[in-house]
């Protein structure tokens, strides 16, 4: 058994992409031309890319949609390496990949690292018949819980409540949302966010989890001035307050209040994930399987945050490989996956097995691997890249 190529192809097709209501701050809005961006608006038509992972008889791994800066580097440095090779030898493929280059640590070399360890993943299922939690030595319950994330929508206070209610029918217990304001908006923008989280608070009442996402776009001393503000609503977590690789300021932000900390999606790999928990500044980390190494490194980074007592609850890029984890591993350790409720739809748009939680949760996948497979009527044109 052999693998006999590794391809990447794009997909497109017409589909309705709704504007964004609202977007979230970001590292950029310190300056202030990049500050007052739009959100981002309405689409006739979606875009694919994946990473396809062919066995010589005729089995196929798939994964995606990926990042694009990905493709050349999948092409030129990891399919040379793994073309050949038994699929199954999962521990080797990976550490062959991470060594092959020197830069492979972090980032987009990473990236695409997870992207083709995923799609193996999911020719592994194929292989022999089953989900890949099955393989991952789950299932550990029969669904997995999700919170919905709020990325996207309104900020205007009817429409707030309106979204937190529909969340809390649809069976969610915990919700997040997305601050727009940062350093550069001073104190009105600061009032501004604490409104955000006021409004939330009150609508959800006291028995929803709520978290609250900065997108790295705070700095230590504007994020602890908001701790304070934020007690009174009983964050679940405060979420990337400070960009990735401020790993001492996350432990000052951690002793600076009463709010749980929680950062990684933008780290990388169980050596990255060591430094944090090693600081103790992080009480939630949200290693995404799709970037920090894989489904591979996420279990292992799982196995680092139980010897230190830390929840991991995936960011949601792609639910599909964080759902398959979240099943097999103890709940303990991985509670919850995240759900983005305006965005995952139109990630899944090409797929014909929409995974999408019911009431609040995912109920298991039961086809072969991953469970990703595109549908043609979907897609108008297909190319190779």
């Amino acid at each position: 058994m052999r693998i006999s190529a590794v391809r990447c192809f794009e997909v497109q097709g017409p589909a309705e992409i709704p504007a964004q209501e609202e977007r979230q701050v970001g590292m950029l809005d310190i300056y202030p031309h990049f500050a007052s961006r739009p959100p981002a608006g309405p689409r006739d038509h979606q875009t694919g890319v994946y990473v396809q992972v062919e066995e010589a008889g005729g089995a196929y791994g798939l994964f995606g949609p990926i990042f694009p800066e990905t493709v050349p580097l999948i092409q030129n440095k990891l399919a040379p390496m793994i073309t050949g090779q038994d699929p199954r030898a999962g521990e080797y493929l990976w550490d062959v990949m991470y060594r092959s280059d020197r830069h492979a640590r972090k980032g987009y070399l990473m990236m695409a690292i997870s992207a083709v360890d995923c799609a193996l993943w999911d020719l592994r299922g194929k292989l022999a018949g089953e989900p890949v939690w099955r393989l991952l030595g789950g299932p550990t319950r029969p669904t997995v819980p999700c919170y919905a994330s709020m990325l996207g929508y309104s900020h205007e206070p009817a429409r707030i409540v309106a979204r937190v209610r529909e969340m809390i029918d649809a069976g969610y217990r915990a919700q997040k949302w997305f601050f727009r304001y940062g350093p550069n908006d001073g104190l009105v923008g600061m009032e501004r966010n604490v409104t955000l989280a006021r409004i939330v608070r009150e609508a959800a009442g006291p028995n929803i989890d709520l978290m609250f996402d900065c997108w790295m776009g705070w700095d230590l001393s504007y994020a602890t001035r908001m701790i304070e503000r934020l007690e009174p609503f009983r964050p679940r977590w405060l979420e990337e307050a400070v960009p990735a690789d401020r790993i001492a300021e996350f432990a000052q932000m951690r002793d600076a209040g009463r709010v749980p900390i929680a950062t990684g999606e933008h780290e990388y790999t169980r050596w990255g994930f060591l430094q944090l928990l090693q600081t103790g500044g992080v009480d939630v980390l949200q290693a995404d399987p799709d970037w920090c190494g894989g489904i591979s490194e996420l279990v292992k980074i799982g196995t680092l945050a139980s010897a230190y007592g830390r929840h991991v609850i995936p960011h949601g890029h792609s639910v599909y490989a964080a759902a398959h984890v979240v099943a097999s591993q103890p709940p303990v350790t991985f509670p919850m996956a995240e759900y983005l409720v305006r965005y995952q739809p139109m990630a899944q748009h090409f797929h014909t097995h929409m995974l999408a939680p019911e009431g609040g949760a995912i109920t298991l996948p039961t086809l072969p691997g991953l469970g990703i497979e595109i549908d043609p009527a979907k897609v108008t044109s297909r190319r190779d890249l």
